[in-house]
């Protein structure tokens, strides 16, 4: 009697874990109040829409600055090609610092007033609260966004995969806007109203973001992920003098009911030291500071950011010959045929195709592409996320190898007297290419580091990610400046000069083509 009621009481517990298991999150989230979250109410697409709406009002503002920051910068400051082409790669790397210097750039210009120290002061002031702001913001959000999303749900897993798809669609729909509307606005309208609209739409996407408060899946904090890697390398150091374990199961691991624990992997075993407890460790069970003694799992959680480290340096390299077309590639437009009848084309607003070829090829990718692919490869996603990021990469140097032919026939089109500059139409194909490839690139990168990341550090490994678009334009405003120092000595007028007839801009987006495609034959090695 008693064992058929214990058995009826077994059962009775098992359904209602099975029922809480579906009325509740598995992963650990909670709501704003910290409580157990329901999958009915909370997280998924109904809490994505107020994410998705605050990176397309974010975007439109950020792109609003960026898509013609040469054109500003040329045509109202008065610089140069070469030093306009540097200024915009060196503030697009530091993110939003942009808006503060356009305001500030744009009321001094129309007054036509000096600058005072107290000016200047404030320009820095505000300008390092936003980058400040930025840095905090931006790595957060796509990794915020997939936390809505239940891991242990299988459908909801599946819904994951397609939110960094949607996530760049809002982006590619802001950006879309500002590169079309806005760029028109600043030329035609005024640089004041062109530049007042994007700190509009930033009040607008902080709207959109809290908005969605209680709708948010939220996971607990598990402390600072650098901490966590700089006490694997203290302790590795310490206890560099001892020899690891044969048997791994011996190395150090609590069992703390918490974050995934992560098993013992092969290489880097210098890492694995830090895990391993002296004689004193085992014979008291008295567990040293972390900065003496860690777990295996934040040993692995350093070696996977060690092994993800190609990735990201191939990476850079790839954006920054995407920064060519927020810089050269505008330029290059001033000097061509903008003209379609009556209507005169900014050069800034060419960047639209890109945005235009992004926004379209999203749902193409989503809804055929993907399908398509599953039915071929027979993974869930279709392709691998490095073999996304490999293709966006193939892309990049095809754009690039147009952009030098391109280049090539306007200089000998300007070069023959009579004959009409190129149309601008050329540059569409180049434009479009490049934004096919951040469909692979961008959204294959964020999702990659994403999933290989620890859930310790899904936030910074994101912050790496973006840090990739950073260091992209900081190495072409890099390579810029060598490039022009090397072709402008003894007095010539160098690959740049002002007079882009008088140049050879096609020897450097030919440099560009030579320099993804060795980037890409690094990457395959590294991706194998």
């Amino acid at each position: 009697m008693s064992s058929s009621a214990d058995h009826f009481l077994n059962l009775h517990d098992e359904l209602l874990q099975i029922k809480d298991s579906e009325l509740y999150t598995g992963d650990g989230s909670v709501d704003v109040n910290g409580k157990p979250v329901l999958k009915s109410k909370t997280g998924n697409w109904k809490a994505c829409l107020f994410i998705l709406g605050n990176e397309c009002c974010e975007r439109l503002a950020f792109s609003g600055i960026d898509a013609n920051l040469v054109t500003y910068l040329t045509q109202q400051m008065h610089h140069g090609n070469a030093s306009a082409a540097r200024i915009a790669n060196i503030w697009t790397g530091t993110w939003l610092m942009r808006y503060c210097y356009i305001s500030n750039i744009s009321r001094i210009s129309t007054c036509r007033k000096c600058i005072n120290l107290s000016q200047y002061a404030l320009f820095f002031v505000g300008l390092y609260l936003i980058a400040v702001g930025t840095g905090g913001i931006k790595p957060c959000v796509p990794s915020f966004g997939a936390d809505q999303f239940d891991d242990t749900d299988t459908n909801e897993r599946i819904k994951k995969g397609s939110f960094f798809n949607w996530f760049y669609f809002a982006i590619s729909l802001g950006s879309l806007i500002s590169n079309s509307l806005l760029v028109w606005i600043q030329e035609n309208v005024g640089w004041a109203i062109g530049y007042g609209i994007p700190a509009v739409c930033m009040g607008v996407a902080l709207l959109s973001f809290f908005s969605g408060t209680r709708y948010y899946r939220y996971q607990k904090p598990g402390g600072s992920p650098l901490t966590r890697i700089c006490q694997v390398i203290v302790a590795s150091f310490r206890k560099c003098k001892l020899s690891s374990p044969q048997d791994t199961s011996l190395l150090y691991e609590t069992s703390d009911v918490g974050n995934r624990k992560l098993e013992h992997t092969e290489g880097l075993e210098f890492l694995d030291k830090a895990a391993v407890m002296t004689n004193t460790e085992l014979k008291t069970e008295h567990i040293s500071t972390p900065w003496r003694l860690c777990t295996i799992t934040q040993v692995e959680e350093l070696k996977i950011l060690i092994r993800l480290f190609p990735i990201w340096v191939t990476g850079i390299v790839d954006f920054a010959a995407h920064a060519q077309r927020s810089t050269t590639f505008i330029e290059q437009g001033t000097v061509m045929d903008r003209k379609i009848g009556s209507f005169t084309i900014p050069a800034a607003s060419l960047a639209t195709c890109a945005v235009f070829s992004s926004f379209f090829w999203v749902p193409i990718y989503e809804k055929t592409i993907i399908p398509l692919a599953r039915r071929l490869t027979k993974k869930e996603r279709g392709f691998s996320e490095l073999q996304r990021i490999g293709i966006g990469f193939f892309l990049t140097v095809i754009a690039m190898v147009f952009a030098t032919l391109v280049e090539t026939r306007r200089l000998q089109v300007a070069k023959e007297p009579g004959l009409v500059p190129l149309s601008i139409l050329w540059q569409v194909p180049q434009y479009v290419l490049l934004g096919i490839s951040d469909v692979f690139t961008y959204v294959g990168r964020l999702q990659f580091l994403y999933d290989q990341s620890p859930d310790s550090m899904r936030s910074l490994c994101t912050a790496f990610g973006l840090l990739i678009i950073a260091f992209g334009f900081y190495l072409s405003s890099f390579v810029l400046f060598i490039v022009t120092s090397i072709t402008t000595a003894g007095g010539k007028p160098g690959w740049i000069p002002d007079d882009l007839n008088k140049g050879q801009l096609d020897n450097y987006f030919g440099f560009w083509a030579g320099f993804s495609f060795l980037n890409l034959l690094v990457y395959v090695l590294c991706a194998i």
